[in-house]
């Protein structure tokens, strides 16, 4: 694909994705308020069964939804800062101190993220019983864990790169 062709993707995607991201916080936020209205059905609905001798797992389950509505916003962060980026691309404006701030900002939201993720994964792992097993796969990802860096060393490399444009521009 050329430049023209993947910009205008990359915007509708990331428009895509801020939407759906509001979109999937709002039904986990239905989800726990319907768990405290309609708490019988709403755990039997999930697999738990009967809320009695299970008050544990359905704690852990509220929390792991407390824990989805926290991470909407860091979400909206990622998508809304790739947008800007995407959007600063097709002005010509890519290497800018801001657009090293964002990559920045990226990579800390990143970084709240993979920490959800991982009170999530501990939190299931300690509630989860042989009765009603929570299947959250807490495996490590390097990856993620990469990506982090990657964004921050990035993110430095933007802001040197502008740097030294403008050093450049000053002396000619």
């Amino acid at each position: 694909m050329n430049h023209s062709t993947v910009l205008p993707v990359e915007r509708v995607t990331l428009r895509v994705l801020v939407v759906l991201n509001w979109i999937f916080g709002a039904q986990i936020l239905a989800l726990l308020a319907i768990s405290f209205q309609a708490e019988e059905w709403t755990w039997r609905a999930l697999g738990v069964g009967r809320v009695a001798g299970h008050e544990g797992i359905v704690a852990g389950m509220r929390a792991i939804m407390v824990i989805g509505i926290v991470g909407v916003p860091f979400a909206y962060i990622v998508f809304s800062q790739l947008l800007r980026i995407v959007e600063s691309v097709g002005k010509r404006a890519a290497f800018s101190v801001e657009n090293a701030r964002r990559l920045r900002t990226v990579a800390w939201a990143l970084l709240a993220l993979e920490l959800l993720h991982i009170g999530v994964v501990a939190i299931a792992s300690a509630v989860s019983t042989r009765e009603v097993p929570l299947h959250i796969t807490g495996n490590f990802d390097l990856t993620g864990w990469l990506a982090i860096l990657l964004l921050f060393v990035l993110a430095q490399v933007f802001l040197e790169g502008t740097r030294m444009r403008e050093d450049l521009e000053g002396t000619i």
